[in-house]
């Protein structure tokens, strides 16, 4: 971690009582710290750490932008994130994460290194569903999805792929209320004769 130096945070060296820690994560950081969810973005980080006679009480605020790949058409796309987590840190004998929000540290090592706590926050702010704003995917990875899918007429989200050509093609011959109720995947047995035993 010494590539991440800049974050660690002297712990043993702080007096009590409130401190605050700015940093600028940008695309070098997410570069470096080569996690699977982002790989490139601009945020603030804003750092407010309470040390108690027991602890430390460490608030992150994050806002700023990512690049990860839409759910739908796999283009990047930004996505905000604005975010508030909490962590204490406790010092005891040897590492360990006693919870999400609870971590002990070795007191011989006076300090933590928030890199990786930083990169997860913002991880687990990205919806798991992100999309591009209606009609700002790519035209021909959205054409080829509706052709091979079936479609949900009622799906608020999927609206921007929906279109009067997606609602014809082998449906023809249906009412309006027929063809909403109409699903494509069961025309194979529709068309088989089943005998009545």
């Amino acid at each position: 971690m010494a590539k991440f130096s800049l974050y660690n945070i002297p712990l043993i060296s702080l007096s009590e009582g409130f401190h605050t820690f700015e940093y600028a994560l940008d695309d070098r950081f997410f570069a470096a710290i080569d996690g699977e969810e982002v790989k490139r973005g601009s945020v603030a980080v804003t750092v407010l750490v309470n040390r108690t006679s027991t602890s430390f009480e460490m608030d992150f605020d994050l806002n700023g932008t990512v690049q990860i790949p839409c759910t739908r058409c796999l283009d990047d796309m930004n996505q905000e994130v604005n975010t508030h987590d909490r962590l204490i840190v406790k010092f005891g004998r040897v590492y360990s994460e006693e919870s999400d929000e609870i971590v002990i540290i070795p007191e011989t090592d006076g300090e933590i290194n928030i890199a990786w706590f930083l990169y997860e926050f913002i991880a687990l702010a990205i919806p798991i569903k992100h999309v591009h704003p209606p009609g700002g995917c790519n035209r021909v990875v959205s054409s080829k999805l509706r052709k091979h899918r079936a479609i949900n007429l009622y799906d608020e989200d999927d609206e921007d792929d929906v279109d009067d050509e997606d609602v014809g093609g082998d449906d023809e011959g249906f009412t309006e209320e027929e063809h909403q109720a109409h699903d494509p995947r069961w025309d194979a047995l529709q068309r088989l004769q089943l005998e009545d035993d």
